[in-house]
């Protein structure tokens, strides 16, 4: 038989596995050609509110006019809603998340369409320790792992990682 050979070592699985991320869920609405959404904004951070954090506009965020396409609204809760909701059933989270907007947009029209996604793994909380940017797992053959987990959740954060991982693959070539 083979000998068993470990790809990644035990202090390497123990720094993966302390990586932990927030949950949160996130609607779409989608609403027929012609309708309006009355705001002055194109995105709205939300922070009065237990349930939603931000709600974006998208044709305002893009600065499209069209009379054939209808807008689209993307709503993300909070991060302790996403918790608490967490293993709750879609539709049940769904409409405790649409009476929250009506608080927020009262007078909202009904959307043609809508979609809830769970977001179990929405933002890094705590980040591999000792990997600034990546982490090499292995180097024959290479094996580098990147991306907001190895240094903070946002863009900034993901580009810092990329260029991390640039160079480790610069090193090794």
């Amino acid at each position: 038989m083979p000998k068993s050979t470990k790809v990644i070592s035990e202090c390497q699985r123990q720094q993966l596995e302390s990586v932990s991320y927030s949950s949160r869920y996130a609607l779409g609405l989608f609403y027929e050609a012609g309708t309006k959404i009355d705001v002055p904004w194109a995105g709205q951070y939300i922070t009065s509110n237990p349930c939603i954090r931000f709600i974006s506009i998208d044709n305002k965020k893009r600065n499209i006019v069209s009379s054939e396409i209808g807008p689209s609204l993307a709503i993300q809760t909070t991060v302790p809603f996403g918790v608490t909701h967490l293993e709750h059933g879609i539709e049940e989270v769904q409409e405790l998340i649409f009476q929250q907007l009506e608080n927020i947009l009262p007078g909202l029209p009904q959307p043609v369409a809508t979609k809830c996604q769970k977001w179990r793994h929405s933002q890094v909380t705590n980040a591999a320790a000792n990997s600034p940017g990546q982490m090499t797992l292995h180097l024959k053959p290479l094996l580098v792992c990147g991306g907001d987990g190895f240094t903070h959740s946002n863009f900034d954060g993901c580009v810092a990682s990329a260029l991390c991982v640039l160079e480790a693959l610069k090193n090794h070539i």
